[in-house]
Protein backbone atom coordinates (compact mmCIF):
# COMPACT_ATOMS: atom_id res chain seq x y z
CA UNK A 1 0.00 0.00 0.00
CA UNK A 2 1.27 3.59 -0.77
CA UNK A 3 1.91 5.67 1.49
CA UNK A 4 -0.99 7.86 0.71
CA UNK A 5 -3.84 5.56 -0.16
CA UNK A 6 -7.06 6.97 -1.61
CA UNK A 7 -10.13 5.54 -1.90
CA UNK A 8 -13.42 5.75 -4.01
CA UNK A 9 -16.30 2.97 -3.83
CA UNK A 10 -18.70 3.28 -6.93
CA UNK A 11 -22.16 2.11 -7.26
CA UNK A 12 -22.86 1.45 -10.97
CA UNK A 13 -26.79 1.54 -10.91
CA UNK A 14 -29.18 1.30 -13.56
CA UNK A 15 -31.80 -0.24 -15.74
CA UNK A 16 -31.14 -3.74 -16.91
CA UNK A 17 -28.96 -4.19 -20.20
CA UNK A 18 -28.39 -0.50 -19.94
CA UNK A 19 -24.31 -1.53 -20.56
CA UNK A 20 -23.29 -1.33 -16.56
CA UNK A 21 -21.07 -4.61 -17.36
CA UNK A 22 -19.22 -2.83 -20.73
CA UNK A 23 -18.78 -0.02 -18.74
CA UNK A 24 -17.16 -1.87 -15.93
CA UNK A 25 -15.08 -3.79 -18.43
CA UNK A 26 -13.69 -0.62 -20.05
CA UNK A 27 -12.93 1.50 -16.94
CA UNK A 28 -10.96 -1.76 -15.56
CA UNK A 29 -9.08 -2.90 -18.57
CA UNK A 30 -10.10 -6.27 -19.46
CA UNK A 31 -13.53 -8.25 -20.10
CA UNK A 32 -14.54 -9.66 -16.61
CA UNK A 33 -17.92 -9.01 -16.62
CA UNK A 34 -20.32 -11.10 -18.45
CA UNK A 35 -21.73 -9.11 -21.01
CA UNK A 36 -25.13 -9.90 -23.18
CA UNK A 37 -27.83 -8.15 -25.20
CA UNK A 38 -29.75 -10.37 -23.21
CA UNK A 39 -31.33 -8.70 -20.01
CA UNK A 40 -30.13 -10.15 -16.26
CA UNK A 41 -26.83 -10.94 -17.20
CA UNK A 42 -25.23 -9.94 -14.34
CA UNK A 43 -26.90 -11.78 -11.09
CA UNK A 44 -24.84 -10.60 -8.01
CA UNK A 45 -22.58 -7.79 -6.96
CA UNK A 46 -19.39 -8.09 -8.92
CA UNK A 47 -16.53 -6.00 -8.02
CA UNK A 48 -13.97 -4.38 -9.90
CA UNK A 49 -10.62 -2.79 -9.41
CA UNK A 50 -9.22 0.09 -10.19
CA UNK A 51 -5.77 1.18 -9.16
CA UNK A 52 -3.39 3.97 -10.40
CA UNK A 53 -0.40 5.41 -8.50
CA UNK A 54 -2.19 6.38 -4.80
CA UNK A 55 -5.42 5.72 -5.57
CA UNK A 56 -8.05 2.91 -6.02
CA UNK A 57 -11.54 3.07 -7.32
CA UNK A 58 -14.01 0.02 -6.54
CA UNK A 59 -16.52 -0.99 -9.12
CA UNK A 60 -19.95 -2.38 -7.57
CA UNK A 61 -21.31 -4.11 -10.91
CA UNK A 62 -24.89 -4.69 -9.40
CA UNK A 63 -27.59 -6.40 -11.49
CA UNK A 64 -29.53 -4.19 -13.22
CA UNK A 65 -32.45 -2.91 -11.04
CA UNK A 66 -36.06 -4.56 -11.40
CA UNK A 67 -39.26 -4.43 -9.87
CA UNK A 68 -40.68 -7.47 -7.42
CA UNK A 69 -43.12 -8.62 -10.47
CA UNK A 70 -40.51 -9.15 -12.98
CA UNK A 71 -38.44 -10.61 -10.25
CA UNK A 72 -41.33 -13.43 -9.89
CA UNK A 73 -42.03 -13.54 -13.34
CA UNK A 74 -38.86 -14.99 -14.59
CA UNK A 75 -37.90 -16.61 -11.74
CA UNK A 76 -34.72 -14.77 -10.87
CA UNK A 77 -33.23 -15.18 -7.61
CA UNK A 78 -34.38 -12.83 -4.63
CA UNK A 79 -31.06 -11.47 -4.79
CA UNK A 80 -31.79 -9.27 -7.88
CA UNK A 81 -33.80 -6.91 -5.56
CA UNK A 82 -31.61 -7.04 -2.53
CA UNK A 83 -27.89 -6.84 -3.93
CA UNK A 84 -28.70 -3.51 -5.66
CA UNK A 85 -29.90 -1.76 -2.27
CA UNK A 86 -27.35 -3.36 -0.34
CA UNK A 87 -24.43 -1.89 -2.71
CA UNK A 88 -25.63 1.63 -1.61
CA UNK A 89 -24.70 1.34 2.15
CA UNK A 90 -21.12 1.59 1.39
CA UNK A 91 -21.00 4.02 -1.65
CA UNK A 92 -19.08 6.61 -2.05
CA UNK A 93 -20.54 7.79 -5.51
CA UNK A 94 -23.33 6.84 -7.64
CA UNK A 95 -22.82 6.59 -11.57
CA UNK A 96 -26.32 6.39 -12.55
CA UNK A 97 -26.45 4.65 -16.49
CA UNK A 98 -29.04 5.41 -19.06
CA UNK A 99 -29.04 3.41 -22.38
CA UNK A 100 -29.73 6.60 -25.27
CA UNK A 101 -30.61 4.39 -27.36
CA UNK A 102 -33.55 2.92 -25.93
CA UNK A 103 -36.45 4.77 -27.26
CA UNK A 104 -39.08 3.47 -24.73
CA UNK A 105 -37.16 4.64 -22.02
CA UNK A 106 -34.91 6.98 -22.51
CA UNK A 107 -37.01 10.11 -21.83
CA UNK A 108 -37.08 9.00 -17.77
CA UNK A 109 -35.18 7.44 -14.99
CA UNK A 110 -36.28 3.67 -14.33
CA UNK A 111 -38.31 4.10 -11.10
CA UNK A 112 -36.73 1.72 -9.02
CA UNK A 113 -33.51 3.47 -9.69
CA UNK A 114 -35.53 6.77 -8.40
CA UNK A 115 -36.14 4.87 -5.40
CA UNK A 116 -32.83 3.81 -4.75
CA UNK A 117 -31.38 7.69 -5.55
CA UNK A 118 -34.48 8.77 -3.15
CA UNK A 119 -33.88 6.20 -0.43
CA UNK A 120 -29.57 7.22 -0.24
CA UNK A 121 -30.07 10.53 -1.31
CA UNK A 122 -26.80 11.61 1.10
CA UNK A 123 -24.54 9.64 -1.43
CA UNK A 124 -23.31 11.93 -4.20
CA UNK A 125 -24.19 10.84 -7.81
CA UNK A 126 -23.87 11.48 -11.21
CA UNK A 127 -25.46 10.91 -14.33
CA UNK A 128 -23.51 8.77 -17.54
CA UNK A 129 -25.62 9.28 -20.64
CA UNK A 130 -24.38 5.80 -22.64
CA UNK A 131 -24.49 4.62 -26.36
CA UNK A 132 -25.02 8.15 -27.70
CA UNK A 133 -23.15 7.26 -30.71
CA UNK A 134 -26.64 5.19 -31.72
CA UNK A 135 -28.45 8.26 -31.70
CA UNK A 136 -28.00 9.80 -35.37
CA UNK A 137 -29.63 13.80 -33.75
CA UNK A 138 -27.14 14.44 -31.49
CA UNK A 139 -29.69 17.14 -30.39
CA UNK A 140 -31.89 14.96 -29.09
CA UNK A 141 -29.14 14.73 -26.01
CA UNK A 142 -30.47 18.21 -24.76
CA UNK A 143 -33.93 17.26 -24.53
CA UNK A 144 -32.86 14.09 -22.75
CA UNK A 145 -30.32 15.62 -20.29
CA UNK A 146 -33.09 18.15 -18.99
CA UNK A 147 -35.17 15.62 -18.92
CA UNK A 148 -33.20 13.37 -16.51
CA UNK A 149 -31.77 16.40 -14.66
CA UNK A 150 -34.80 18.30 -14.33
CA UNK A 151 -33.09 20.83 -15.84
CA UNK A 152 -30.67 21.35 -12.97
CA UNK A 153 -27.28 20.06 -12.38
CA UNK A 154 -24.81 20.54 -9.27
CA UNK A 155 -27.47 22.93 -7.80
CA UNK A 156 -27.73 25.39 -11.08
CA UNK A 157 -29.83 25.62 -13.82
CA UNK A 158 -28.56 23.52 -16.90
CA UNK A 159 -26.87 25.67 -19.46
CA UNK A 160 -28.44 24.10 -22.58
CA UNK A 161 -25.33 26.01 -24.66
CA UNK A 162 -22.81 24.95 -22.40
CA UNK A 163 -23.97 20.97 -22.72
CA UNK A 164 -23.82 21.06 -26.08
CA UNK A 165 -20.38 21.95 -26.38
CA UNK A 166 -18.75 18.82 -25.49
CA UNK A 167 -20.00 15.57 -26.80
CA UNK A 168 -17.55 13.21 -23.89
CA UNK A 169 -18.37 15.00 -20.47
CA UNK A 170 -20.33 18.36 -19.04
CA UNK A 171 -19.63 20.22 -16.22
CA UNK A 172 -21.44 22.38 -14.50
CA UNK A 173 -19.72 24.64 -11.81
CA UNK A 174 -20.59 26.49 -9.28
CA UNK A 175 -21.75 26.43 -5.97
CA UNK A 176 -24.41 24.02 -4.35
CA UNK A 177 -27.63 26.04 -4.04
CA UNK A 178 -29.90 23.16 -2.85
CA UNK A 179 -29.26 19.59 -1.71
CA UNK A 180 -31.14 16.17 -2.01
CA UNK A 181 -32.68 16.99 1.81
CA UNK A 182 -33.22 20.78 1.18
CA UNK A 183 -37.44 19.55 -0.13
CA UNK A 184 -39.00 16.52 -0.62
CA UNK A 185 -37.35 14.01 -3.31
CA UNK A 186 -40.59 11.93 -3.03
CA UNK A 187 -42.63 13.47 -5.62
CA UNK A 188 -44.44 10.37 -7.17
CA UNK A 189 -44.53 12.39 -10.22
CA UNK A 190 -40.67 12.58 -10.35
CA UNK A 191 -39.01 11.31 -13.79
CA UNK A 192 -35.94 12.75 -13.53
CA UNK A 193 -33.21 13.47 -10.59
CA UNK A 194 -32.41 16.85 -10.14
CA UNK A 195 -28.99 16.49 -7.77
CA UNK A 196 -26.22 14.80 -9.90
CA UNK A 197 -22.94 16.81 -9.42
CA UNK A 198 -21.74 15.66 -13.13
CA UNK A 199 -23.21 14.44 -16.51
CA UNK A 200 -20.88 12.61 -18.89
CA UNK A 201 -22.30 11.62 -22.57
CA UNK A 202 -20.53 9.06 -23.98
CA UNK A 203 -20.01 5.16 -25.74
CA UNK A 204 -18.74 2.36 -23.41
CA UNK A 205 -17.03 1.09 -26.08
CA UNK A 206 -15.27 3.78 -26.97
CA UNK A 207 -11.81 4.28 -24.84
CA UNK A 208 -11.24 8.04 -24.69
CA UNK A 209 -14.78 8.12 -24.13
CA UNK A 210 -14.24 6.08 -20.83
CA UNK A 211 -11.50 7.26 -19.78
CA UNK A 212 -12.57 10.79 -19.32
CA UNK A 213 -14.93 9.12 -16.68
CA UNK A 214 -12.28 7.04 -15.43
CA UNK A 215 -10.28 10.01 -14.67
CA UNK A 216 -12.98 11.91 -13.00
CA UNK A 217 -13.69 8.62 -10.57
CA UNK A 218 -9.96 8.74 -9.58
CA UNK A 219 -10.01 12.54 -9.08
CA UNK A 220 -13.09 12.07 -6.24
CA UNK A 221 -11.06 9.31 -4.40
CA UNK A 222 -10.45 10.44 -0.68
CA UNK A 223 -7.82 9.10 1.95
CA UNK A 224 -8.00 6.17 3.11
CA UNK A 225 -7.27 2.52 3.12
CA UNK A 226 -7.35 0.19 -0.22
CA UNK A 227 -9.42 -3.20 -0.02
CA UNK A 228 -7.42 -5.08 -2.50
CA UNK A 229 -4.08 -5.87 -4.15
CA UNK A 230 -2.68 -3.23 -6.75
CA UNK A 231 -2.60 -6.23 -9.08
CA UNK A 232 -6.54 -7.81 -8.46
CA UNK A 233 -8.58 -6.47 -10.94
CA UNK A 234 -11.85 -8.08 -9.68
CA UNK A 235 -13.28 -10.23 -6.37
CA UNK A 236 -14.48 -12.57 -8.13
CA UNK A 237 -13.43 -16.22 -8.70
CA UNK A 238 -11.83 -17.87 -11.27
CA UNK A 239 -14.81 -20.05 -11.15
CA UNK A 240 -16.97 -17.26 -11.26
CA UNK A 241 -15.70 -15.86 -13.85
CA UNK A 242 -15.85 -18.88 -15.86
CA UNK A 243 -19.30 -19.48 -14.65
CA UNK A 244 -20.14 -15.80 -15.81
CA UNK A 245 -18.62 -16.47 -19.30
CA UNK A 246 -20.27 -19.69 -19.92
CA UNK A 247 -23.76 -17.58 -19.26
CA UNK A 248 -23.31 -15.26 -21.20
CA UNK A 249 -22.81 -17.20 -24.25
CA UNK A 250 -26.01 -18.85 -23.06
CA UNK A 251 -27.71 -15.88 -23.03
CA UNK A 252 -26.44 -14.81 -26.93
CA UNK A 253 -27.19 -17.67 -28.84
CA UNK A 254 -30.14 -19.58 -26.81
CA UNK A 255 -33.73 -18.15 -27.56
CA UNK A 256 -36.01 -16.61 -25.01
CA UNK A 257 -36.59 -17.73 -22.13
CA UNK A 258 -34.34 -21.07 -22.27
CA UNK A 259 -30.88 -19.85 -21.27
CA UNK A 260 -32.40 -18.85 -17.88
CA UNK A 261 -33.20 -22.47 -17.07
CA UNK A 262 -30.19 -23.61 -17.27
CA UNK A 263 -28.29 -24.36 -14.19
CA UNK A 264 -24.83 -24.97 -13.85
CA UNK A 265 -22.45 -27.66 -11.87
CA UNK A 266 -18.56 -27.25 -12.63
CA UNK A 267 -17.47 -30.88 -11.96
CA UNK A 268 -13.37 -30.45 -13.33
CA UNK A 269 -11.37 -27.80 -12.16
CA UNK A 270 -7.46 -28.74 -12.53
CA UNK A 271 -4.11 -27.84 -13.84
CA UNK A 272 -3.74 -30.45 -16.61
CA UNK A 273 -0.04 -32.21 -17.72
CA UNK A 274 1.33 -29.23 -19.61
CA UNK A 275 -0.12 -25.88 -17.12
CA UNK A 276 -3.11 -25.51 -19.18
CA UNK A 277 -6.11 -25.24 -17.10
CA UNK A 278 -9.13 -28.18 -17.77
CA UNK A 279 -12.43 -27.30 -16.96
CA UNK A 280 -15.52 -29.33 -17.40
CA UNK A 281 -19.19 -27.90 -16.30
CA UNK A 282 -22.13 -29.69 -16.85
CA UNK A 283 -25.20 -27.65 -18.10
CA UNK A 284 -28.39 -29.01 -16.65
CA UNK A 285 -31.66 -28.21 -18.58
CA UNK A 286 -35.23 -28.66 -17.61
CA UNK A 287 -36.75 -30.26 -20.69
CA UNK A 288 -35.71 -32.53 -23.38
CA UNK A 289 -36.54 -29.82 -26.01
CA UNK A 290 -33.71 -27.83 -24.34
CA UNK A 291 -31.30 -30.18 -24.48
CA UNK A 292 -31.88 -30.60 -28.16
CA UNK A 293 -31.90 -26.80 -28.29
CA UNK A 294 -28.25 -26.16 -26.55
CA UNK A 295 -26.34 -29.10 -28.16
CA UNK A 296 -27.07 -28.18 -31.39
CA UNK A 297 -27.16 -29.82 -34.81
CA UNK A 298 -24.41 -32.47 -34.63
CA UNK A 299 -23.45 -30.60 -31.77
CA UNK A 300 -21.90 -27.52 -33.04
CA UNK A 301 -23.55 -24.89 -31.20
CA UNK A 302 -21.98 -26.25 -27.44
CA UNK A 303 -18.87 -26.77 -29.29
CA UNK A 304 -18.97 -23.72 -30.55
CA UNK A 305 -20.18 -22.22 -26.91
CA UNK A 306 -17.16 -23.94 -25.23
CA UNK A 307 -14.64 -22.91 -28.26
CA UNK A 308 -15.16 -18.80 -27.66
CA UNK A 309 -16.01 -19.60 -23.74
CA UNK A 310 -12.38 -20.82 -23.83
CA UNK A 311 -10.63 -18.00 -25.60
CA UNK A 312 -12.27 -15.56 -23.64
CA UNK A 313 -10.54 -17.45 -20.45
CA UNK A 314 -7.32 -17.41 -22.04
CA UNK A 315 -7.39 -13.97 -22.59
CA UNK A 316 -8.28 -13.66 -18.98
CA UNK A 317 -6.16 -16.00 -17.25
CA UNK A 318 -3.20 -15.45 -19.68
CA UNK A 319 -2.86 -19.38 -19.47
CA UNK A 320 -4.31 -22.29 -21.94
CA UNK A 321 -7.82 -23.00 -21.39
CA UNK A 322 -9.14 -26.77 -22.16
CA UNK A 323 -12.71 -26.63 -21.17
CA UNK A 324 -15.59 -29.30 -21.73
CA UNK A 325 -19.16 -28.65 -21.67
CA UNK A 326 -22.01 -31.32 -21.06
CA UNK A 327 -25.62 -30.75 -21.39
CA UNK A 328 -27.96 -33.25 -19.44
CA UNK A 329 -31.25 -33.14 -18.45
CA UNK A 330 -32.29 -31.72 -14.97
CA UNK A 331 -33.29 -34.74 -12.69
Amino acid sequence: MPENPRVLRVVLLGAPNAGKSTLSNQLVGRKVFPVSKKVHTTRCQALGVITEKETQVILLDTPGIISPVKQKRHHLERSLLEDPWTSMESADLVVVLVDVSDKWNKNRLNPQVLQCLTKFSQVPSILVLNKVDCLKQKSVLLELTAALTEGVVNGKKLNIKQALRSRSSTHCPGPETEGPNAHSVRNPQRIGWPYFQEIFMLSALNNKDVNTLKQYLLTQAQPGPWEFHSGVLTSQTPEEICANKIREKLLEYLPEEVPYGVQQKTVIWEEGPSGELVIQQNLLVPKESHVRILIGQKGLLISQIAQEVGRDLMDIFHCDVLIRLSVKLLK
